[in-house]
């Protein structure tokens, strides 16, 4: 598998996983889900600067990518925190 499919796998899987841990039953569950989402999210952040290195992404866009990746990544990382502790 090539780099850009496994970078489409790695988008994809982020808000599928955000989407199924939204229809399981209670916070701990849907915990679960948003970590796999951010693990996603940190491998697509790999394969960007992979691709970067590779000189298959100019740093601007590595960089503006990388950025929404990592907003994302934080944003997520909120989401966990704020639901149940004993979750």
């Amino acid at each position: 598998m090539g780099l850009t499919e496994q970078m489409r796998r790695a988008c994809a899987s982020i808000p599928t996983n955000i989407a199924e841990g939204c229809g399981r039953e209670g916070d701990r569950e849907l915990k679960h889900f948003l970590s796999i989402a951010r693990g996603s999210a940190s491998e697509l952040e790999y394969h960007l600067q992979l691709a970067r290195d590779l000189n298959y992404l100019p740093p601007s866009d590595h960089e503006r990518l990388t950025n929404e990746v990592t907003e994302l990544r934080r944003m997520l990382t909120v989401f966990i925190q704020k639901l149940k502790p004993d979750a």
